[in-house]
């Protein structure tokens, strides 16, 4: 039997929900025959039954015989969902699976099954956490044909990661409960009082970009100091200042539409395509910068299905998917050879209004894991907020 139906453990169906909902016409005798079944009396038709069932069995296998791709990534249903469709019309023979997830959910997964991958292509995440993957053997080379396209500093050592696109987090805000000229500019901001107990945070363990946010003052500090005690204090008072650390970033969303929240920092693609539904939401850039993520892409270690993977990496840092995702669903490219005339005017605003902040990678990369842990077990609630 074809796995199109399996479950992998603890997840939705690998396909996604949106397919699984829809009607698929391969499988319509499929259901015919399974109502005609349940009519029947049981004592007369059992031995049938179990014929029937075999050849259900082999009917559901064989309904789809094109070659899978399947995706892990944090880039969520609006970027992931318009990349699948948009690569099966042009490739009707490659069946495109995802699983959105937290970034570091997704490192957490590939890593747990290195021993027998189910993941094709990692996609999406700060390059630090594919550094770390790297390390671990769970991305194995491939250079893509835009690899050139991209700067240096997006191309890893060994060709085992590529930056796709740029991400940055953002100072957000409810626009019904919070005036633009009161929010919050500058990341010292949310240490006003008047924050207090009105700051919502995604749960930094789950997710890269608060990872990389936290590990920017922490790296600072080092800079700065020799040590990273001045980082933590930050992250203590931020701490205090915190109502609630949320699991996932659409809870935290719409906990700050309701008002339970006033201010987050989350990423800017998100806000932007919240902001085009309606939601009462808007952003500052931090005046002291930003730290400029590079959202990565690689192939799996031991994928199953490594041609049709790399394809679809190819395509994904092509200038026409490149040019897509930044009018659908607002993804900064990475790729730096695109004139500003053909980006949409949302983009070219943005880089106009970025200040991007200096961050150590590298420190991030080797001392993030230890930072995080220590702020889990020695700052995170701390305060009692």
């Amino acid at each position: 039997m074809d796995d199109s139906t399996r479950q992998l453990p603890g997840q939705a169906p690998l396909y996604p929900p949106a397919r699984v909902a829809g009607r698929r016409p391969d499988l319509e005798p499929v259901r015919y025959a399974v109502r005609r079944v349940r009519r029947l009396r049981p004592v007369a038709v059992a031995l049938p039954v179990v014929a029937l069932l075999v050849a259900l069995a082999g009917l559901w296998g064989c309904g789809d015989a094109r070659t899978r791709v399947v995706l892990y990534s944090p880039h969520g249903r609006d970027l992931l969902a318009l990349l699948e469709t948009t690569y099966e019309s042009e490739h009707p023979d490659v069946d495109v699976r995802w699983l959105d997830m937290g970034s570091q959910e997704v490192f957490d997964r590939i890593r747990s099954e290195k021993a027998n991958p189910q993941a094709d292509v990692w996609f999406g995440g700060p390059d630090t956490i594919f550094g770390r993957g790297a390390e671990l053997g769970l991305l194995q080379p491939y250079r893509p044909k835009w690899a050139d396209a991209v700067p240096e500093t997006s191309r890893a050592p060994g060709d085992l990661y590529f930056g796709a696109y740029r991400s940055m987090p953002v100072l957000v805000y409810n626009t019904d409960k919070v005036a633009a000229e009161d929010a919050p500019r500058d990341w010292d901001d949310l240490l006003d009082p008047r924050w207090k107990g009105e700051i919502l945070i995604r749960d930094p363990l789950a997710s890269g970009t608060m990872r990389t946010m936290f590990g920017m003052f922490l790296a600072r500090s080092v800079d700065e100091t020799g040590s990273d005690a001045q980082g933590f204090d930050w992250l203590r008072r931020l701490d205090a200042q915190t109502k609630e650390y949320v699991l996932n970033p659409a809870l935290m969303i719409e906990k700050l539409v309701r008002g339970e929240g006033l201010v987050t920092v989350w990423d800017l693609t998100d806000i932007l395509l919240q902001k085009e539904r309606g939601k009462p939401l808007d952003f500052h850039f931090p005046t002291s910068g930003t730290p400029v993520i590079d959202d990565s892409i690689g192939l799996v270690a031991g994928a199953a299905h490594p041609e049709a993977a790399k394809a679809f990496i190819d395509w994904v840092g092509s200038p026409e998917a490149q040019r897509l995702a930044a009018e659908k669903v607002y993804r900064v490219p990475a790729r730096t050879d695109l004139s500003r005339d053909q980006l949409p005017p949302w983009a070219q605003d943005v880089l106009d209004r970025l200040v991007p902040a200096k961050v150590d990678w590298q420190m991030i990369e080797e001392r993030g894991p230890d930072w995080m842990a220590e702020w889990d077990r020695t700052i995170r609630g701390a305060s009692g907020s």
